[in-house]
């Protein structure tokens, strides 16, 4: 991981290597009880977005095994409106390793609800980011892009903003489409748009700080300083406590808590009594609802 921050450096000079250790698992299934039989075209879409994620340069370092980025995106398609329009959702996730341990840490996961798309058995996905072509190759491409964001985040401070910009470039050219998720009137601002928008706002600046915070300064650390390393997760979460002060209930808060609430728990039922107070405290007012199950690390 120390040679990725070498890497990133040098690479702001020079975007000549591709990004071949996305590794991404693809799944899509269907729940559909209206007698449609035909779950071929199931494997084939998988195939084919499979083949799109392979087939494209998506980033411009060159990344080790031990740093590798992986990612799920599992449709389940809910509805086939016609033999060739598809409805759904999509769960996702991206983690990273962290440094000199076996472990895995989610960055970020959620449910994407506005699934929908046009999908031609035999047709290959093609891409184009620079304009709206088709859905489902904007919404791969679109969290692709912030996949990328908060794990090159997770490394160095902003590390992730050119894929955050693409992210919202997609979101831009999306804006004439007809199917849902890309415009900030819909799903109660729960959407694509808003985790473009909460990652690209300045006024949230302090996203990029917990992410590069709790990752690098304080999971990586951990395995030389245990102490060193939760006092940085304790910093990380107060950045995430005061975007929290700046709006409440934003949507990529609401991600990172899906992601982060278990393992968080787990980390601080062993810290010491200092980091457990403070954390009970930012945790109870960024996620109130939960707060019995942050105040049960004092038992």
């Amino acid at each position: 991981m120390k040679r990725l921050l070498i890497i990133i450096a040098l690479s702001l000079f020079s975007y000549t290597a591709i990004c071949q250790d996305l590794r991404c698992q693809i799944s899509v299934s269907s729940n559909t009880a209206d007698g449609d039989v035909d779950r071929t075209i199931y494997q084939e879409m998988q195939r084919a977005i499979q083949e799109l994620i392979n087939g494209i340069k998506w980033c411009n370092y060159t990344i080790g095994p031990e740093e590798r980025i992986e990612c799920t995106m599992q449709i389940t398609i809910s509805e086939r409106v016609s033999d060739q329009k598809f409805k759904g959702k999509m769960n996702y996730a991206v983690r990273r390793p962290v440094y000199n341990t076996s472990y895995t840490t989610t960055l970020l996961s959620g449910i994407d609800e506005d699934i929908e798309f046009d999908f031609q058995e035999g047709n290959p996905l093609i891409y184009n980011e620079n304009s709206f072509d088709n859905n489902l190759t904007a919404v791969v491409g679109f969290y692709i892009n912030i996949f990328l964001g908060v794990y090159f985040d997770s490394f160095a401070m902003n590390a992730g903003a050119e894929y955050f910009e693409k992210a919202q470039a997609i979101v831009n050219n999306a804006q004439s489409a007809v199917e849902p998720g890309w415009r900030s009137y819909q799903n109660n601002q729960r959407n694509r748009y808003w985790i473009a928008e909460n990652l690209q706002n300045p006024s949230y600046k302090e996203y990029h700080d917990f992410f590069y915070k709790f990752h690098l300064k304080g999971l990586d650390a951990m395995a030389d300083n245990m102490e060193m390393g939760r006092a940085a997760t304790t910093q990380a979460i107060e950045n995430l406590r005061n975007v929290n002060r700046q709006k409440s209930g934003l949507y990529i808060t609401l991600l990172i808590l899906d992601a982060k609430r278990d393992e968080l728990i787990k980390m601080y039922t062993e810290a010491n009594d200092n980091d457990k107070t403070k954390f009970i405290q930012y945790m109870s007012e960024i996620d109130p609802a939960n707060a019995s199950k942050y105040n049960a690390v004092k038992q």
